[in-house]
């Protein structure tokens, strides 16, 4: 399956059609979108805690790294630092089954104080990072490079370097490092056969910190030159600020989901004080998506998708001496487990947090559609509140359809419609036709008439949307799924 949303024209194994995603879903009629904030957490109790006294994690965790499903297990790579050292940050590695009790392995690969029981991963002798985003590809013919690490360290001037792993414990850096200039990052991508990394730097925003992406297609050579991706300012081409501390920025890029058709990316924030003072920066995660990983947009600017101020006051923080306003650090860690979207983080700056921590969504609600109060004013007269899809080539396949959604019931409906590129109806796909869903839930089927599946359409389709009932309103739609038969 294909859809020309603006993203690269490849073959996808299922669409999802998420109301946030204006690419994919560029018609809209009677409807709001409506995002999810924060839904629920531990609160200031992080999953991830700081190592005992005098361990190599006891002084500060910083969640830079990577939370991967390991065949069936999910493995975090976050960074910690021990006493005695100057900002001299290794790579650890914790294990879980549920994404929120973790344990920490015996490794058993770095002697740290005289003992190797520990969950340090190999990195090479005294290697400290300050960021880094890892790739896992089972199939790659070399199982040497099955892991791929796209790292910044002080050992390289912070300049872009990667590495890899068999087994995602023991690393061997590129003897070309680096690779590139200074990045430092908190996602990476993915799509058609090139990888992408987002983070900031770039030489097209010196001084400031933007979203900006990096590529190369064989890991090893990367493009000297950086894509601008997402900005806060409203001045080209530098913002008007007074300080590398002041305004309104982006702070290491964006974690990354691919979901296909979509990327979505959680950012930090960076709201800087007039005075310059970096205590009083305030940094919440805000959300923007993107459809070729490289230019992002806000589907509400400045929203909020984890808050700071709900939860960076944890007592490690209000211990230090170093009085910070509330912020967070995001990195690259997103995954569906069961019912729930699951997304981890930590406070920033790095020597007032105390762990990793985790929120949750019901899956992939993180925001929905709902449409306006009924009034010829917002419907326009004729037409029930709608949306309808980018053009969608089934390849000759067949398609199963099913919405995520809430609300349904005998006062309030959806019907979907399934229509060629020219917005005309496709003969058995018709509203009238349309069945289902008959309740709330995750992965609701609709069908139309007996048929279960769309087959036989030639051409592109669009999928449109109507919402219906003596109460639409009451509807919340947070995402269509098409996937192959």
């Amino acid at each position: 399956m294909r859809i020309n949303n603006g993203g690269p024209a490849t073959s996808l194994d299922s669409i999802v059609l998420f109301p946030f995603d204006d690419h994919s879903i560029p018609f809209q009629h009677g409807v709001k979108l409506n995002l999810m904030g924060k839904q629920t957490g531990h609160g200031n109790k992080p999953v991830v805690p700081l190592g005992e006294t005098g361990a190599h994690d006891s002084l500060w965790i910083a969640y830079y790294g990577t939370v991967l499903e390991i065949d069936g297990e999910l493995w975090m790579w976050y960074l910690g630092q021990g006493p005695d050292e100057h900002w001299h940050q290794r790579v650890c590695l914790a294990r879980s089954n549920d994404g929120r009790t973790w344990e920490k392995p015996d490794l058993g690969l770095v002697e740290w104080h005289g003992s190797s029981q520990n969950n340090l991963v190999d990195m090479g002798e005294d290697m400290h990072v300050q960021a880094f985003v890892i790739f896992h590809e089972p199939d790659e013919p070399d199982q040497d490079k099955r892991f791929k690490m796209a790292f910044e360290t002080r050992k390289h001037s912070s300049r872009l370097c990667v590495a890899y792993s068999a087994d995602g414990m023991t690393w061997r850096e590129s003897p070309d490092n680096p690779v590139a200039g200074w990045f430092e990052m908190s996602g990476g991508a993915k799509v058609d056969g090139c990888y992408y990394l987002a983070g900031q730097g770039g030489k097209h925003a010196v001084g400031i910190r933007q979203l900006a992406t990096c590529a190369s297609y064989d890991f090893e050579h990367w493009a000297d030159a950086t894509c601008s991706g997402l900005r806060r300012s409203n001045l080209s081409p530098m913002p008007l600020v007074t300080g590398k501390n002041t305004g309104e920025q982006v702070h290491l890029g964006a974690a990354l989901w691919n979901r296909g058709n979509v990327i979505i990316g959680f950012y930090g924030k960076w709201n800087g004080h007039p005075s310059n003072d970096r205590r009083m920066v305030t940094m919440d995660l805000g959300i923007a998506v993107s459809n070729d990983a490289l230019h992002y947009r806000e589907p509400i600017p400045d929203f909020p998708i984890v808050s700071a101020a709900e939860d960076s006051w944890g007592s490690k923080r209000r211990e230090s001496l170093t009085l910070n306003f509330p912020a967070l650090i995001q990195g690259q860690g997103f995954e569906n487990v069961g019912d729930e979207t699951l997304f981890w983080y930590a406070p920033w700056p790095e020597e007032t947090s105390d762990g990793v921590r985790v929120t949750s969504w019901p899956r992939d609600r993180l925001g929905y559609f709902s449409p306006y109060e009924s009034g010829i004013w917002v419907y326009g007269g004729r037409s029930d509140p709608h949306f309808v899809s980018a053009p969608i080539d089934l390849e000759g396949g067949a398609a199963r359809l099913t919405v995520n959604v809430e609300g349904i019931n005998e006062h309030s409906s959806i019907t979907v419609e399934i229509q060629d590129h020219a917005f005309r109806t496709v003969p058995g796909y018709d509203r009238s036709a349309s069945q289902g869903p008959t309740g709330p839930g995750l992965a609701q089927p609709v069908t139309w008439q007996g048929k279960n599946v769309i087959d036989g359409v030639t051409g592109l389709i669009r999928v449109r949307v109507d919402f219906g009932g003596v109460r639409p309103e009451d509807v919340r739609l947070y995402a269509v799924y098409l996937d192959p038969v």
